[in-house]
């Protein structure tokens, strides 16, 4: 299964490492995606992935983060393991997320069936097709986007295939980052629309 995945990858790093759009930003640096919160008055939720229990779950699988419900689909199920977050089959991995937020972010990267890490080139495409292809190496390497207009991002497709050999493998997830509003500009909010309501 792991070829299904190389030729479109390779064909896609061939033209460019990252597919433009003209509303997303895309980086590997988590300063700047971190910046970029910052500097819109968002704040970051994070989903680490610690509190579920290792081993095989069905798809589709969910969670949340205070503001974010998300879930997980992969034909296969779903495999946790000590804070990882990865398909149970070398198959690609959907993230669903609901409200859609602004920037979206996370560490994803490639394991083989242990989950020891594996050099991957992994392909992470967003719900309008724009999206990032890179090489990851372990769960350090951090992928943001970020939109640039009022549209949001609500759902992002994780795929790798093995640069290094014919092992299988698994696109695993170490955190998803979250662009939502800050806990004071949501109460304002609230605020502002129970004004507006007592006005009516």
């Amino acid at each position: 299964m792991t070829i299904r995945f190389l030729a479109p990858l390779s064909a896609a790093v061939a033209l460019c490492a990252s597919t433009a759009s003209a509303g997303i930003l895309t980086t590997s640096n988590q300063a700047t995606w971190n910046f970029l919160v910052g500097n819109a008055g968002l704040t970051t939720e994070t989903e680490s992935f610690n509190s579920i229990a290792d081993g095989f779950y069905t798809s589709p699988f969910s969670g949340s983060t205070p503001s974010i419900a998300w879930t997980a689909l992969a034909s296969g199920g779903i495999y946790v393991q000590s804070g990882l977050f990865s398909t149970n089959q070398p198959e690609s991995l959907r993230f669903n997320f609901s409200p859609g937020v602004r920037g979206v972010a996370g560490n994803f990267f490639g394991t083989d069936m242990d989950f020891n890490n594996v050099a991957v080139l992994y392909a992470v495409t967003l719900s309008d097709g724009s999206g990032y292809t890179g090489i990851a190496s372990g769960p350090a390497d951090f992928t943001g986007f970020w939109s640039t207009t009022a549209a949001t991002i609500s759902t992002i497709d994780v795929s790798v295939a093995n640069i290094v050999g014919s092992a299988q493998v698994y696109p695993t997830v170490d955190n998803l980052y979250f662009a939502v509003p800050s806990p004071g500009a949501a109460a304002l909010l609230g605020l502002a629309g129970l004004v507006s309501r007592r006005r009516r």
